[in-house]
């Protein structure tokens, strides 16, 4: 036994290929991973000892960058007391401050917090609480999305049925999901005019619109503007919709903002959030309703409960580490940091308009995209990207970075001298 433990840890690199199914990967050809023993700041350091400089902070989570001492500190007190335990007829102090401190931050009546433990799992909630408000107040049919061309809101099923069923990562699942309205964002005039007619048309079937303010993210990283955000709440509030604000990737600072749905000054039904909320230490998520839609399931009738409690529901150690995470965006300059980091993006980045084969760049807060007229080699491309010392993952036609908000000057200008390089060798000036 002693034996196969030792033969297991040393041979843990070369293993993977037995024992584990990678996401979003085709396992019978995609490149081996690279085999990661340590994390510190904003870098990843390999097996081989070579350290790479993350340009997108473990799908965004690590906005404090990796193994803050504060957060750290703070999960290890509370793993001697109590790492976990039931939500069904028990609380407890993580996550009942945590709670507060959210309706806080969020502001308006946004106060009613259902915690979760993931992303995906969160909008599924904020969908099934849509759903059910309708039924609970004796409404029947409307049981419909309105979502946006472009979106990515998760991989659960509920979830993909409101991604962009032409663009997205599931349209194989075309025919299975439930069929929703999709549409274009309301950019400007002729659009908005569009969705109007669209939502008059389908609003008796619709329980909610659902969208993802500012940015567009794993759909490839979309920019908008806060008049689309307030186009489409003036557009709920006239149909009698419930307003959906997937803030999974956009909140806690990543545009600049504490949540992006703050620019345009306009508040949504529900919120869902996840990705930094623990800053980047475990999974964590919460759907967030206004007063008005907690109010639809308070009765004397138990069947207008809402029936879903996640196992690890308000886990402890997740609740600690958000809390943590929270004081040191009280405490440390964020988002002074990331308006930092735009300004660098905006001018480290802007060559590459002019290189070939270049359709955009785009910043906004800790947000840097370069996108291509066509979709590259990506492979390629992420293993050029290893060679030059960072860990970058283009997304279809699109390179992004996504730093640790903490990311010094010099890490920062290394992932746009590499993004600047592959741009240069994959188009050419």
């Amino acid at each position: 036994m002693a034996t196969l433990r030792q033969n297991m840890h040393e041979d843990w690199p070369d293993a993977w290929r037995k024992h584990l199914w990678l996401p979003y990967s085709q396992m019978k050809t995609a490149a081996p991973p690279l085999p990661v023993v340590g994390t510190e700041g904003t870098r990843i350091r390999l097996a081989d000892g070579r350290e790479l400089v993350d340009g997108i902070a473990s799908w965004w989570t690590a906005c404090h960058g990796y193994n803050p001492a504060h957060i750290r500190h703070a999960v290890a007190r509370q793993l001697k007391a109590m790492p976990h335990v039931m939500f069904g007829g028990l609380v407890h102090e993580p996550a009942v401050r945590l709670a507060q401190r959210l309706g806080a931050l969020l502001g308006g009546d946004l106060d009613r917090v259902f915690f979760s433990d993931s992303g995906s799992v969160a909008v599924e909630v904020a969908l099934k609480m849509a759903v059910q408000f309708w039924l609970n107040k004796g409404v029947a049919g409307r049981d419909k999305f309105l979502a946006f061309k472009g979106a990515y809101h998760g991989d659960t099923f509920a979830a993909m049925a409101v991604c962009d069923p032409e663009e997205g990562m599931h349209k194989r699942f075309a025919g299975v999901l439930a069929q929703n309205v999709i549409a274009d964002l309301p950019r400007e005039e002729e659009s908005a005019a569009a969705l109007e007619a669209l939502v008059a048309r389908h609003c008796g079937e619709l329980a909610a619109i659902i969208v993802e303010p500012s940015v567009q993210g794993a759909g490839g990283m979309i920019f908008h503007t806060a008049d689309v955000l307030a186009r489409i709440r003036a557009l709920a509030d006239r149909f009698d919709l419930l307003l959906i604000f997937d803030e999974v990737f956009t909140g806690f600072g990543r545009t600049g903002r504490m949540f992006a749905f703050h620019e345009a000054e306009v508040t949504p039904d529900i919120i869902c959030l996840s990705k930094a909320l623990t800053g980047g230490t475990m999974g964590l998520a919460a759907t967030i309703a206004r007063r008005r839609v907690f109010e639809a399931f308070w009765s004397d009738d138990p069947r207008q409960a809402l029936m879903h409690g996640p196992t690890y529901m308000g886990n402890a150690l997740a609740c600690t580490a958000a809390n943590a995470s929270l004081d040191l965006f009280e405490t440390e300059p964020r988002l002074e940091q990331v308006a930092a980091i735009e300004a660098s993006l905006g001018t480290s980045l802007m060559p590459c308009r002019d290189m070939r084969g270049v359709k955009d760049v785009r910043v906004k807060g800790a947000i840097g995209v370069v996108e291509f007229d066509t979709t590259p080699d990506v492979d390629a491309l992420r293993r050029r990207f290893i060679e030059l010392g960072v860990f970058i993952r283009p997304l279809e036609r699109v390179i992004y970075v996504t730093p640790a908000f903490t990311i010094d000057a010099a890490d920062l200008q290394r992932l746009t001298d590499a993004i600047l390089t592959v741009v240069r060798e994959n188009g050419g000036t």
